[in-house]
């Protein structure tokens, strides 16, 4: 994803790529991480050196659930504005960062998903839940994803939760005959199943129950080009937030999803 982004962000005409942070690819020019012309842009191993340096406006982190919370930390105490793509933050960590840019009054978007399909599904699958209590939720991704469930799968299920209302998912019988054979409940029966695979790369289905029928809503990411229009929008939209935003549709759809 990073090298995604660098060359996303190169070709933008309205953005300008001015540094790039890698604690493991040593001190070369980004354009070999983007396969492309020499850039004269150095990667650098430490962020807050490259951020008071160059007092950049935005930075962009696909990084690792270890390392993001104090990557933010370092950006919004210098006034760079974080747009994040990286998940496994938990409860606290996000709403400590929330507090931060509030102090700060400096903006942040922190988005478990930057592929316009995939946040049009949360949409749909928020206002299909209003109908269809019962749920259940079916990630897939590429092999080298550390954390789970996904980001999107938990946003997913924290929407149709919100929008069920008096809604309650009938109960269902559960025998496991093999430890986590139904995967993990996350909230009022609603249960989220992860797959990682090599060949995948990132892809959701949402599969509604009802009375003699089922709802299925699915996203596939087959590149990681499909975010990058997400991540373009994030980057011209944070510099007119003053706060932390969580999930792009808040900035995409006018008052978010609505549940």
């Amino acid at each position: 994803m990073g090298r995604e982004t660098l060359r996303a962000v190169w070709k933008a005409g309205d953005i300008e790529l001015v540094g790039a942070v890698d604690p493991f690819s040593g001190e070369i020019d980004a354009g070999v991480l983007m396969d492309t012309v020499e850039t004269g842009i150095i990667v650098h191993p430490d962020l807050g050196r490259v951020l008071e340096d160059i007092k950049p406006d935005i930075m962009i982190d696909f990084t690792s659930p270890e390392s993001v919370y104090n990557n933010i930390c370092t950006a919004l105490k210098l006034g760079v504005r974080p747009v994040v793509g990286t998940t496994g933050m938990s409860a606290d960590q996000l709403n400590d960062v929330k507090e931060k840019a509030y102090r700060y009054k400096t903006g942040c978007v922190v988005a478990p998903n930057f592929a316009i399909g995939a946040l049009l599904m949360m949409k749909f699958a928020a206002e299909a839940g209003k109908y269809f209590p019962n749920v259940e939720i079916i990630e897939m991704h590429h092999d080298k994803k550390v954390d789970a469930p996904s980001g999107t799968a938990v946003k997913t299920a924290e929407l149709i939760n919100l929008g069920r209302g008096e809604y309650r998912a009938r109960q269902v019988s559960d025998i496991e005959n093999l430890t986590g054979a139904r995967g993990a409940e996350f909230v009022k029966g609603i249960r989220i199943h992860s797959v990682r695979l090599p060949g995948l790369m990132a892809h959701q289905e949402v599969i509604f129950g009802g009375l003699g029928q089922t709802l299925t809503i699915r996203h596939d990411s087959m590149s990681r080009e499909s975010f990058m229009p997400g991540v373009l929008l994030a980057v011209r939209k944070v510099m007119d937030l003053n706060e932390m935003v969580y999930g792009l549709e808040s900035v995409i759809f006018e008052g978010g999803i609505p549940c």
